[in-house]
């Protein structure tokens, strides 16, 4: 694999660790699996577009974390004071969110931004002669990563963000504490789907363009990189699991780029995906099992042995 692609890796890795850290603050730590994320992510990256066309790239970021706040807020109003399950809750934002998405780029499938001033153009005349010259889209998304790293710790250990962890964890004693855990789902839920937002917006300026299915199969992703982070570094505080976030989504478009190297179908990537997800998710119960497959193993292997003899 050559250093520029590598580097690829880096820069993609960066951007979609974004929404995995949302991941992490819903799934990991509100226990709500927010399947809007798809929609979220495109949503993002179509209001950014917008946006950075008008010629505000730098609003653009604000914009797209903003109408990521908004799906949240959807999505947990449904969740919470309709009485609709998470699951069906994201499923029906996510749809919806296909019209919105259209909607927000006035009717057309694709948004071109290659004559777009964006953060990362911007962001590249000012590292032009400098070393960092070639590794604007790198320090672009690495300063947002970092800055989401810092911030997501801090916030989930102020009051609010230990009553959010704690309604994953028990909502019965959230409520028998007189914290309102429809309160912490809502924040958490807006918080999560903002960093998406974010996420969807930087993929689009980086790629110089958005179209209306950039965010398929991002909660597949996002997912499977929070498994491996979470099987790397999953037993730390929640500054190490977060940065074990980052790095499962490295490693994750890292086995992308070599399932491509092998001349793999690219339709034959989400299927990569899918047994990723699958994997990561058996790990633990193979671990746990595995003593008595090992035992089992070993008593059918004597047993072979003695009949030989």
């Amino acid at each position: 694999m050559s250093f520029a692609e590598l580097q690829t890796v880096l820069e993609l890795g960066l951007i979609c660790s974004l929404t995995v850290l949302a991941l992490f603050l819903s799934y990991s730590m509100l226990n709500v699996c927010d399947l809007s994320t798809d929609g979220c992510f495109t949503l993002g990256a179509t209001m950014g577009a917008m946006v950075a066309a008008a010629g505000h790239p730098f609003l653009s970021l604000s914009a797209a974390m903003l109408a990521g706040v908004a799906c949240g807020f959807v999505v947990a109003l449904l969740q919470t004071k309709l009485g609709i399950n998470s699951l069906l809750a994201g499923i029906i934002v996510n749809t919806g969110l296909y019209s919105v998405n259209i909607a927000i780029m006035s009717g057309a499938a694709r948004i071109n931004l290659t004559k777009t001033p964006t953060v990362f153009s911007m962001v590249k005349s000012v590292l032009a002669g400098t070393p960092l010259a070639g590794w604007h889209i790198t320090v672009v998304a690495g300063t947002a990563v970092i800055l989401a790293v810092v911030l997501l710790t801090l916030f989930l250990n102020t009051r609010l963000g230990l009553a959010i962890r704690a309604t994953g964890n028990n909502p019965d004693m959230v409520r028998s504490s007189s914290i309102n855990p429809a309160f912490t789902t809502i924040v958490g839920l807006c918080v999560a789907n903002a960093l998406t937002g974010l996420s969807g917006c930087l993929m689009a300026q980086a790629q110089q363009s958005t179209e209306i299915n950039i965010g398929s199969g991002m909660v597949t992703i996002a997912l499977a990189s929070l498994l491996i982070g979470g099987t790397l570094l999953g037993r730390g505080g929640i500054f190490t699991r977060a940065v074990g976030m980052v790095l499962g989504a490295f490693l994750f478009r890292l086995v992308y780029a070599v399932a491509l190297r092998l001349d793999m179908p690219a339709f034959m990537l989400k299927l990569v995906s899918a047994i990723i997800v699958a994997l990561a998710l058996a790990l633990p119960y193979l671990k746990s099992q595995w003593p008595v497959i090992s035992r089992r193993l070993s008593y059918k292997k004597a047993l072979a042995g003695k009949e030989g003899k």
